[in-house]
């Protein structure tokens, strides 16, 4: 018996084996890939210029799955788009198109839920489910450019679920999207067939999984990595992330550092400003020393509304402290305040909880 695989899972360049394998000429492989890549095709039967014989055969041999758009939520302040897709096998996850002047970036999960059980986070309430496969990571980005019409340049692991607790599906991901595939004529010549974003232009957020940052390190990609660190001491992170409890800041630290010195890139670190809980000046002056001991920037983010109990803290004058102490310290631009666009917030949505100033389409 042969089981059907999932041709979004295969690279460009297996595509082509198995095609050029089924006895075809190299350039069906082609327009498969250019369907695939260029428009997300969502079953074999968009693929019109393969003959209709052909795409019956490809039906039997492979899947190709398609998320369904349940909700797409659009920002009247700056255009951010967020879509709740819906799988085959009836989870929800998240994706978010960003607007930037340098192109378009996006959001996307790699879980359906999360087990992290971070105490500000909107995922958590809805549980953990899934990990989601490298072609589910792939469509967020092809169907949100087919729903948009828009181009995407920038990739970021931000959204619902821990991407260092799905690491081998996530370096799969990395390998797909980050493949260019040159259609015949070389590099020169031709144009990529596949979605070519670039590592630099790929972020991975992670709340402190050591074990999937030293996995990740030991490729030696050039993807930016963002630390979902959020307090200096192990007390307080300890309280917001359950994570900390097994790994502890100093180890987490340590952990970031080797992934600087194999990949020469810096490391980002998250923190979500929470009045009364890691904004005081000591955790200030704790923060900057041990930032400044391994290196790298801080994005102080503001706390948004399905924080629950908690309530924000001042951003910027918490910058301002953090850059006086000679730390790279900078306040996160926020996008889509007005359609919820922080992951997850749109699946407690679902469960009765009230969005302000929506304009959806479903």
């Amino acid at each position: 018996m042969r089981f059907m695989v999932d041709i979004k899972q295969m690279t460009p360049d297996e595509i082509t084996s198995e095609i050029i394998g089924m006895g075809l000429p190299r350039y069906r492989a082609e327009q498969i890939i250019r369907r695939i890549y260029g428009r997300g095709a969502a079953d074999f039967g968009e693929i019109s210029e393969l003959p209709k014989k052909l795409r019956a055969e490809l039906e039997k041999r492979f899947v190709l799955t398609a998320p369904i758009l349940e909700r797409k939520l659009v920002s009247e302040l700056d255009g951010t788009i967020k879509f709740l897709w819906r799988l085959p096998d009836g989870n929800a996850i998240e994706s978010v198109l960003l607007r930037y002047d340098y192109g378009n970036s996006i959001c996307i999960s790699t879980q359906a839920g999360c087990k992290m059980g971070c105490a500000f986070c909107a995922s958590p309430p809805n549980g953990f489910s899934r990990n989601l496969t490298a072609s589910e990571m792939l469509d967020q980005i092809l169907f949100a450019q087919r729903e948009s019409g828009e181009q995407i340049s920038r990739v970021d692991l931000m959204g619902i679920g821990e991407p260092m607790d799905n690491i081998d599906e996530v370096l799969r991901f990395l390998e797909l999207v980050n493949n260019p595939l040159f259609a015949p004529g070389g590099r020169a010549k031709g144009s990529p067939i596949g979605l070519n974003i670039g590592m630099r232009h790929i972020s991975i957020s992670t709340c402190g999984i050591i074990e999937g940052i030293d996995k990740l390190a030991s490729y030696g990609l050039q993807c930016n990595l963002l630390i979902s660190l959020h307090a200096p001491d192990d007390e307080t992170r300890s309280s917001l992330m359950p994570i900390n409890r097994v790994t502890g800041v100093d180890k987490l630290l340590e952990a970031c550092l080797r992934y600087s010195k194999i990949t020469g890139r810096r490391v980002s670190y998250e923190y979500a400003l929470i009045k009364g809980v890691n904004d005081s000046d000591a955790q200030a002056e704790t923060l900057a020393e041990k930032i400044k001991s391994v290196g790298g920037h801080v994005n102080i983010i503001r706390l948004n509304e399905a924080a629950g109990q908690f309530e924000p803290g001042d951003a910027h004058a918490f910058c301002g402290k953090l850059v006086a102490m000679g730390v790279n310290a900078t306040v996160r631009r926020t996008l889509g305040a007005d359609i919820a666009a922080a992951c997850g917030q749109l699946r407690l949505q679902k469960k009765n909880l009230t969005v302000k100033f929506l304009r959806y389409y479903e």
